[in-house]
């Protein structure tokens, strides 16, 4: 329950609050470089020609600002040791609160170009702080810190007590398919943050709330410093401003200045300089003050007795004799590793010196909360790696959405099977079957219920449940027990199913009186965790004395192959005859009749034109799908034949056929024990899996059309189905295929006004529905088609543009998405003509949609959504308006 709970704030606060986190992640990364960036698009304000002389001294500047701009306040002066840098001459300026810093020619005293881009990381900046929306955006950001704590600890939680190696902790796998690799990329990407994240969150709160920042001072054993109370009326704090003064007063100036880069150290000068009557009351002249500098300079670089990067002179306020005086080590750890020290030029004597590099740990990390916070305290490379990981904070919000969604869809599925269950006569001497779900996406729930609906309709009592609902007495009263367990991620149990595997599987029970039997989902892509969960129930059930109806049987990705074989399996074990799941293909012979190129020199996989014609009278209906058994290329068996020592044209007892003509459609990748003949070979090959496709056209043209792009492996050697059709299978030679009803897919039978959208290969489902309405005189017809390069990837477009010239299709959008510099899809398209698909849509108008359901068909239904509303395209889904055949 804790880790359902866990669960569900994880993915509740990621669509929520992720979208803040990802613009505070991309925000901070680019404020994080602010200084240097600053620098590199400044370079003629922050640098300078070397001259064979000694640059100006403060006391110098100060006299020649004195005197071309008496009215000119100086609140500081800095100084550094590169030849070629420029010195920083802070002053008071209305609505600076700490200064401004204006860059001088350290030679001449010429101020140099005022520094652009302070305005933009300044928006930067309050963006990330509060969304620009002031204390409300403060409350959200602070919030949503907090809320990735959660994420970060969370996350951990969630994924720790599965036993990964260091290899599945932290190597993302790019092999992995669809929301396996979804998932993976979310937790390991997740896994590689952590620490970042973090300190990032931690360090981040000292500026959002007070409780937190008072606790970090205790935590670290650090005192907190008091505000400095003020003397004069023009240093009074602004009430208004009361918290921000006391983090500076606290932090030492960790606000985010203008010009980090020279390490002013003008933090005190804002407070002293918000009056002009201190200055005229207690402050010196400005010959006092050139003597002062004048003094302090000699004296400073006599006795200081280190090498220093920069300088910086806080002008005196009094008459104490006392000048306060900040400087950088030659190799500062940080930006804001800054020294301080007093030096009294009445007695020469340099005081109160504190060095960085000798206070503690704990000390340097709360004087430096900024540095911390955007990772330069750790160094370059540590700064580098907070940098990045903060830029992949929308990957976050992207991937757990998707997860999210997935999730979502694949709960309608489940609804969907849970609603076939439909009440039966039971056979009253029949013995009550428990199926036990583990599931992760919902695939094992849904198989679940189709299996309950496959043995209610043969008479027996089911009950379905999830197995983090189990108690000891579902097992005790039950005598058949069926499970259906997905294996999530890399092995492990899914989420909702771990505290079964803590629960149950650790215990010691007495279930001899149990007949079982396991259907074990998981992905290959994990060779060394496929199935283990669904074998780790089947293992314990054993180890307590169940006995197994049959050997557990395991799906490879949703393998059809196998699920009939689950099917079978359970028939054959119970007696029982099972229809619902038990689907028997029996396939048509046809011939292969033509092979065409579609898209010469297209930057795309090559698409092919196939026709085939059936030995037989074949029918179908615009919509459906052709369903075709692959075989094995010839060079593939010769291989298989090598490897097996087989020799050529040998025949097959049992069958009289050669040898290569039984392995023309065996999957060949499968290990296999050492045969007694080919028969016992045979035996040990199963069938390949039968790929689908969408028809192209309709049987009055006479011909089966298919439109096949060619898939390839990371080897290079081509996929199953495409492979055969477009390479392997010689012209003129036999296909198997049937043909498979796709009623959901249908074209209407009337003259409502049909939408046809699609991308690629989709094509094929569209040219099948616009053939059949052409043949009906049917002309309110609009197709909206994308592909990559109208010159080599319109396919069919001489029948599209007689469609069009003749009046059948009043409406055609194209778009292609390489012909220009910006990619435009069919969901822009169809944005763009938002205004003739409402006036459609109330004409009563059927949507079609075919292509890939990645990209194409999810930005469609958003850009309908977005342009019909939600409630208006449920109602179509409902009224059969709006039909997708999407792969």
């Amino acid at each position: 329950m804790l880790k359902k709970t866990f669960f569900q704030l994880h993915w509740f606060f990621g669509i929520t609050a992720g979208l803040i986190l990802s613009l505070m992640g991309v925000t901070g990364a680019i404020y994080s470089y602010e200084q240097q960036i600053l620098k590199a698009i400044n370079q003629d304000s922050y640098t300078v020609v070397a001259e064979q002389k000694s640059k100006l001294s403060p006391a110098q500047l100060y006299q020649h600002f004195s005197q071309t701009n008496p009215e000119m306040k100086i609140n500081s002066i800095t100084l550094a040791q590169d030849p070629t840098a420029s010195s920083t001459v802070n002053i008071v300026k209305e609505g600076a609160r700490r200064g401004y810093n204006m860059m001088v020619n350290p030679y001449t005293a010429e101020v140099l170009p005022e520094i652009k881009g302070q305005a933009f990381f300044q928006f930067v900046q309050q963006l990330h702080r509060n969304l620009t929306v002031g204390p409300i955006g403060k409350q959200i950001t602070g919030a949503c810190t907090l809320i990735l704590i959660f994420f970060v600890l969370s996350g951990l939680y969630l994924r720790w007590p599965k036993k990964h190696s260091i290899k599945q902790w932290l190597a993302v796998k790019p092999k992995l398919k669809g929301r396996n690799f979804i998932w993976d990329l979310h937790a390991v990407v997740g896994t590689w943050v952590i620490i970042f994240y973090l300190v990032l969150a931690c360090t981040g709160l000292y500026w959002s709330y007070d409780w937190w920042r008072n606790g970090m001072f205790k935590v670290l054993g650090v005192e907190r410093p008091q505000p400095q109370l003020q003397v004069n009326q023009g240093a009074k704090k602004d009430p208004t401003n009361s918290q921000g003064s006391e983090k500076k007063d606290a932090g030492r100036g960790e606000q985010h200045m203008r010009g980090d880069g020279n390490n002013q150290g003008q933090t005190r000068q804002d407070a002293e300089h918000r009056g002009e009557s201190h200055g005229k009351k207690e402050g010196l002249k400005p010959e006092q003050i050139n003597i002062a500098l004048s003094q302090s300079w000699a004296g400073f670089n006599q006795k200081i007795g280190r090498e220093y990067s920069s300088v910086t002179f806080n002008i005196p306020k009094k008459a104490n004799g006392e000048l306060e005086i900040n400087f950088v080590d030659a190799v500062p750890q940080h930006e804001r590793a800054r020294n301080k020290a007093t030096y009294n030029y009445q007695t020469s004597s340099l005081n109160d010196v504190e060095l960085y590099e000798d206070k503690k740990l704990n000390e340097k990390i709360m004087s430096s909360m900024l540095p911390v916070h955007r990772g330069s305290f750790f160094g370059p490379i540590y700064q580098f790696f907070a940098m990045v990981a903060s830029l992949l904070m929308p990957l976050f919000f992207v991937t757990g959405w998707m997860l999210y969604l997935k999730r979502r869809k694949q709960k309608k599925l489940t609804q969907a099977a849970k609603a076939s269950l439909a009440p039966l006569s039971v056979d009253p001497n029949a013995k009550p079957w428990l199926i036990c779900y583990a599931t992760q996406t919902g695939l094992s729930e849904q198989l679940a219920w189709r299996t309950a609906t496959s043995l209610q309709e043969a008479r027996q009592p089911v009950s379905v449940k999830a197995v983090q609902q189990l108690s000891t007495e579902d097992l005790q009263q039950a005598h058949q027990v069926l499970f259906v367990a997905s294996t999530y991620g890399t092995g492990e149990a899914p989420d909702l199913a771990s505290s079964f595997e803590r629960k149950f599987m650790r215990l010691t029970l007495d279930l001899k009186h149990i007949q079982f039997a396991v259907l074990a989902l998981g992905s290959q892509e994990y060779p060394d965790t496929y199935c283990s969960f669904g074998h780790a129930i089947a293992a314990w059930m054993t180890k307590n004395g169940a006995q197994a109806l049959f050997k557990t049987i395991e799906v490879n990705n949703a393998d059809t192959n196998a699920i009939e074989a689950w099917n079978a399996a359970l028939a054959k074990a119970s007696k029982l005859e099972l229809q619902a799941m038990n689907i028997i293909k029996t396939f048509d012979t046809w011939t292969l009749t033509q092979r065409s190129l579609l898209n010469p020199n297209s930057l795309g996989a090559p698409a092919f034109n196939i026709e085939l014609k059936a030995q037989h009278e074949a029918n179908w209906q615009a919509g459906d799908i052709a369903e075709i058994q692959p075989g094995n290329s010839p060079e593939r068996i010769q291989h298989f034949m090598q490897q097996q020592h087989i020799p050529a044209k040998q025949l097959v007892d049992s069958t009289q056929q050669t040898i290569e003509q039984a392995l023309w459609d065996k999957d060949l990748t499968v290990e296999i024990e050492p045969f007694a003949n080919l028969d016992h070979l045979l035996e040990q090959l199963p069938t390949l899996p039968s790929r689908e496709y969408s028809i192209a056209s309709i049987p009055s043209q006479q011909v089966l059309r298919l439109v096949v792009r060619q898939q390839s492996n990371a080897q290079g050697e081509l996929g199953l189905g495409s492979g055969w059709l477009t390479a392997h299978a010689p012209l003129n030679t036999p296909i198997q295929l049937r043909i498979r009803t796709n009623a959901s897919f249908h074209i209407i039978d009337d003259n409502r006004p049909v939408i046809c959208i699609g991308n690629g290969t989709g094509i094929a489902g569209l040219m099948s529905l616009l053939h059949s309405r052409v043949r009906q005189d049917y002309t309110q017809n609009w197709l909206i088609f994308g592909e990559r390069q109208r010159a080599h990837d319109f396919f069919y477009q001489d029948v599209i543009e007689a469609w069009q010239t003749t009046g059948f299709v009043q409406h055609i959008d194209l778009t292609f998405s390489r012909d220009q510099q910006e990619k435009i899809y069919v969901h822009h398209k169809l944005r763009e003509q938002a205004e003739r698909l409402r006036a459609w849509e109330k004409q009563g108008a059927v949507i079609y949609v075919c292509g890939s359901i990645q990209g194409m068909a999810t930005d469609v239904d958003h850009a309908l959504i977005d342009i019909l509303g939600e409630d208006t395209v449920e109602k179509m889904r409902s009224e059969g308006r709006y039909r997708r055949d999407v792969y």
